[in-house]
């Protein structure tokens, strides 16, 4: 992409792991939270990176961004996180250019989620874009891209039935449970976490059931006060979890804390106890499901369940494949518009100069000479003609290498490689 004056860097990549091929324990190792992912994108930039965006979520961790090879962004994750090398090279996949960006459509657009068609994805996209442009690392390519990403998940939204229905992990897990546990309306439901998927999950339970026992914990409590008021569900301390789980019937954890929250030690079940856990990395110990009456599902197994819905969504893979590919031709196009950016700008300068050296003469030799009127109607000149040079270079069958050069060598012009 050395052509298109976007960065420093001539190449752009997605480097990443994700539920196809890494399991729920290899996610984890590479999983970043917020303060993870501020300090690789600081790191980036002590680099000299100067385009990169970061997304980390239970079902994926990927960088999108510039660099001269890929594995100046592995390093990146791998030192950030308690993956190595050796092991992202395992589980992991590498686009560039073109690839990457036809990556980046199909994960914001719910095409390569676990689920398909989780539309909670392009969310995840958007908070990457601004953490991204927080640190200055967002150039006019990624953000165009994100822009692109989030027009073609809004026509798909609307234009296809692709994300009919909830098709969340918070929505499979409310499922699951609708599914598994008889006489739900009388269990005691558990959750504990209320992040973004703590607090889809207690909507889905609270809107798919008629149940009236369930209880929120988490550790900072005006959190969850504030999910619980929204459905009027009743609130506990964090050092009450031991007794909550002693009663529940269900717990769903959905902490999201890179070491198990939920131990042995914690659990004491007289009576069947089915957890979920729906993080990454897992928030449940494992040896917890060594516990007589305890059965413990994550989320990976519930991604694995399919339904009729999920079945009906797959017939609208083409038209959503449909309209990726118009979204994506209209970024290439002005893509290709960043070719002849630096030049059209060198000629707008150059005929400003020209403007102002003219309105110096004339106004020095005439008496009434409007230098405003003057000023505005030079300018919609430059305006006028700039816009028929760049029309003209938009055309595709126009060689604009050779129209670039003698543009440049007609006006005389001075370009500057890093406009």
């Amino acid at each position: 992409m050395k052509h298109y004056h976007i960065s420093k860097h001539t190449t752009f990549y997605a480097v990443g792991l994700s539920y196809k091929k890494a399991d729920a324990v290899t996610r984890g190792k590479f999983s970043l939270d917020i303060p993870g992912i501020d300090r690789l994108l600081e790191a980036a930039i002590e680099q000299g990176i100067d385009g990169l965006m970061v997304m980390s979520t239970c079902n994926r961790t990927e960088l999108y961004g510039f660099a001269e090879h890929p594995f100046q962004l592995i390093k990146l994750l791998c030192d950030h996180t308690q993956g190595t090398v050796e092991a992202f090279q395992e589980v992991a996949y590498i686009y560039k250019n073109q690839e990457a960006i036809g990556h980046i459509f199909r994960v914001g657009t719910g095409l390569d989620s676990q689920i398909l068609g989780d539309f909670e994805i392009i969310s995840q996209i958007k908070q990457s874009f601004y953490r991204s442009k927080k640190h200055g690392m967002v150039n006019p390519f990624l953000e165009r891209l994100c822009n692109a990403v989030i027009q073609a998940s809004k026509r798909i939204k609307n234009e296809t039935q692709l994300s009919s229905g909830a098709t969340s992990v918070a929505f499979a897990a409310a499922q699951y449970i609708l599914n598994y546990v008889p006489q739900l309306s009388e269990k005691n439901l558990l959750l504990f976490g209320t992040g973004k998927i703590g607090r889809n999950t207690c909507e889905n339970l609270v809107k798919h059931t008629d149940n009236k026992h369930i209880t929120l914990i988490n550790r900072t409590r005006n959190k969850a006060e504030q999910i619980a008021g929204k459905f009027h569900l009743v609130v506990k301390d964090y050092g009450d979890l031991q007794e909550e789980i002693r009663k529940a019937d269900v717990l769903v954890v959905a902490t999201g804390a890179q070491l198990p929250t939920i131990s042995k030690a914690l659990i004491y079940a007289k009576k069947p106890l089915l957890i979920l856990d729906l993080s990454v990395p897992k928030n449940v110990s494992d040896d917890v499901a060594e516990i007589p009456n305890v059965k413990v599902v994550h989320l990976d197994q519930l991604s694995q369940i399919t339904d009729e819905a999920l079945q009906r969504r797959k017939q609208y893979i083409p038209k959503a494949e449909q309209i990726i590919e118009d979204v994506k031709s209209d970024f290439s196009k002005w893509l290709e518009t960043r070719k002849f950016a630096p030049v059209i700008k060198a000629l707008k300068k150059k005929l400003k100069r020209m403007k102002e050296e003219e309105l110096d003469f004339h106004s020095k030799k005439l008496n009434d000479f409007d230098s405003d009127q003057a000023e505005m109607v030079s300018e919609r000149i430059i305006q006028k003609i700039t816009k028929q040079f760049a029309n003209h270079l938009k055309k595709t069958d126009v060689d604009t290498e050779d129209s670039l050069l003698l543009i440049q060598q007609v006006f005389q012009l001075e370009i500057d490689v890093n406009e």
